[in-house]
């Protein structure tokens, strides 16, 4: 779950440009839009009322920054938590702050401007640059912001955010001429399905699909947590600071009065609700509860198909909410003078994390677990609050498995092969809450197997590599059951090479529901890139799945790898005489000047195919002064 650079933001974000793989709008870049939507914390949140901050010289004011003012933070935290937290219950702001989202393309290139901070809690700065230079117009890269603390559902009931998406994608055609290419980051992906889902009961069902085809041409879907996240776990019930400066009860307290706290809750792929879409056409109730439920593999696998249990958890013999007295009642309570017995360890799995199970399991020991299974399942309970909970949304149920979205182009793009946490062991810390809980164990993934934090071999199901360091592979590879019948693999080091390192393996054939692993070769000290694609697809369909090796989940979006080969996948769609369903991978050379160095070994830039040495006023090393021969347009001709 966590996400942003240097550890200051969770980031899930959405990009469009578009393109038309028809060849209607083939090579005319005047067609290209973009439209970007931020994920969990990767927007600037803003005041929206007057905050008097006792004790400290700066106060809220309207439009004052919020999120992420580290100054505020640091100086007035208690004011700044109240612009910040949400009614646990209903979503409604502090009844002293509210906060509301920025607009426009600055609230989510630098959450925290400034000249040190603004550097490390950069978001889409970098890929705004990128755009520039290959010649992309101001008005074709459309950002569109949103609160991510609320549930999806009071998303739209509050601020109307689905229906401007919507707006937002036909003013982008209007103003463009041709559909999007939506790209999404992390919890991103899970905003862009509930649109998905909530333009079904926006539009008529025999205009849903031509909807679809005329404003979304692909979706590059990155670092998807598909399946949900494990950390989402450990920020529900410890804290997770995201590398800001609070402490863990703290950032434990602000979480969990957000909506979308329990968004990202890791959950089992064999467990569905009913499809209402029909019913809702057919003149169904709308007050009507799904029913949750789950096949035969539930019950046959372990862990939910996940490695291993998602929660292991201490609790005392004694029952009551007296174990863990509140911060009022500890003057009172003299807990050196009560007698505990054994503690008891329960294991929880995805399936009874998502379900509940575990919430309602830990009720007496715990202030939150009754709100938020409240939340995922009990809708009746708070429905005077208008809060509507996740089992129970009429939309989507998002704790729940994805299917292919009906889009014609896909990309599913994470990382691999990171150290990823997919386990915990918490006990009772003694303290009251919010910090009544601590970690004592945590399990990893690495490298195919599972460790221990003190380094020790742990049982389980591993996958056939790690994750992005913060989502499980076994969550991120979710979309290869999205892939074809037959699939083509490829093998490419990320870093610019003449080809003769790249293994190719053609027409595999592909199982739904089970891991295609590659048998190919790495070289220790070199990152590599796998592709997955469509050599045989579903009729109307393109699907490809690209693997980047040590591709950190909160700085993917910057890899210089990731914005090469997107950038080529855009301009091979748009070229009118593009040879194959997807670019060519024989060879990679420099795009930019910025690609083109020095070889100090030879004494001469690198890549002198492309590159070469021109001194320009105000280069300060050898470099510098190295720059691309030829065209960038000339180069791309090259990938097509």
């Amino acid at each position: 779950m966590r996400g942003g650079h240097v550890g200051f933001v969770v980031i899930f974000i959405l990009l469009a440009t578009a393109g038309n793989l028809s060849g209607e709008f083939a090579g005319d870049y005047s067609k290209l839009s973009g439209i970007i939507i931020p994920g969990f914390a990767s927007t600037q949140l803003r005041a929206w009322s007057i905050l008097d901050c006792p004790y400290s010289p700066l106060d809220f004011n309207p439009l004052d920054l919020v999120w992420l003012d580290t100054t505020k933070l640091l100086s007035a935290v208690n004011c700044w938590l109240k612009c910040m937290m949400l009614d646990p219950y209903n979503q409604t702001d502090h009844n002293e702050c509210k906060s509301r989202p920025d607009s426009g393309l600055s609230a989510i290139t630098e959450l925290d401007p400034g000249y040190i901070t603004g550097p490390l809690s950069s978001v889409w700065k970098e890929w705004i640059k990128w755009c520039i230079e290959f010649g992309i117009e101001a008005n074709a890269i459309i950002a569109v912001p949103y609160d991510w603390r609320l549930s999806p559902s009071k998303l739209e009931e509050r601020d109307l955010y689905f229906h401007k998406l919507k707006l937002t994608f036909e003013t982008a055609l209007k103003l463009r001429g041709g559909p999007s290419i939506v790209f999404a980051h992390s919890l991103g992906n899970n905003v862009f399905r509930y649109f998905l889902e909530w333009l079904k009961l926006e539009i008529a069902p025999k205009e849903y699909g031509r909807w679809l085809d005329d404003h979304i041409h692909a979706y590059f879907a990155v670092g998807a947590p598909l399946l949900g996240a494990i950390e989402t776990v450990k920020a529900t019930l410890s804290g997770s600071t995201f590398g800001l400066p609070v402490s863990e009860g703290t950032a434990r307290l602000m979480f969990n009065t957000f909506g979308s706290s329990i968004w990202m809750l890791p959950f089992s792929k064999y467990c569905t609700t009913d499809n209402v879409y029909r019913r809702y056409f057919s003149g169904g109730n709308r007050k009507y509860h799904h029913a949750y439920h789950c096949d035969e593999h539930e019950l046959k696998s372990k862990y939910s198909g996940w490695p291993t249990n998602i929660i292991n958890i201490e609790v005392p013999s004694n029952r009551g909410n007296e174990v863990y007295p509140s911060v009022v009642e500890t003057p009172q309570t003299n807990l050196s003078g009560k007698e505990c017995g054994f503690p008891t360890q329960l294991s929880f799995s995805a399936r009874e994390v998502s379900d509940g199970t575990f919430f309602k399991a830990i009720k007496n020991y715990d202030p939150d677990s009754e709100r938020l299974f409240h939340l995922l399942k009990n809708y009746t309970m708070f429905c005077h609050l208008k809060f509507r909970s996740y089992h129970d949304d009429p939309i989507l149920n998002p704790l729940t498995p994805w299917e292919r979205p009906p889009l014609k182009n896909i990309f599913c793009i994470y990382g691999v092969d990171s150290k990823t946490e997919v386990g915990y062991y918490f006990a009772p810390s003694g303290k009251p809450y919010p910090d009544n809980w601590i970690i004592t164990d945590v399990i990893y993934e690495i490298e195919g197997s599972l460790y221990s934090r003190s380094g020790n071999l742990v049982e389980g199901n591993p996958g056939a590599t790690s994750g992005d360091e913060t989502v499980p592979y076994h969550s991120l590879s979710w979309c290869k059951n999205w892939l074809g019948p037959k699939v083509n693999i490829t093998r490419t080091p990320q870093s610019e090479h003449d080809g003769s390192d790249v293994q190719v393996h053609l027409n595999i054939e592909h199982q739904h529901g089970e891991d295609i692993i590659p048998n190919m070769t790495k070289l220790p000290t070199m990152k590599y890139i796998t592709y997955y694609e469509d050599s045989e697809s579903f009729p109307g369909t393109r699907t490809a799945v690209w693997e980047l090796d040590k591709a950190n989940h909160r700085n993917i979006v910057r890899s210089p790898a990731l914005m090469r080969e997107l950038w080529l996948e855009m301009w091979h769609d748009i070229h009118p005489d593009k040879k194959s369903n997807f670019v060519t991978k024989a060879k990679r050379g420099p795009l930019r000047d910025e690609d083109c160095y020095w070889d100090y070994g030879k004494a001469r830039c690198a890549w002198a195919e492309h590159c070469e040495y021109r001194y320009v006023f105000g280069d300060v090393h050898l470099g510098q002064s190295c720059r691309l021969k030829s065209s960038t347009s000339h180069i791309l001709s090259h990938y097509v």
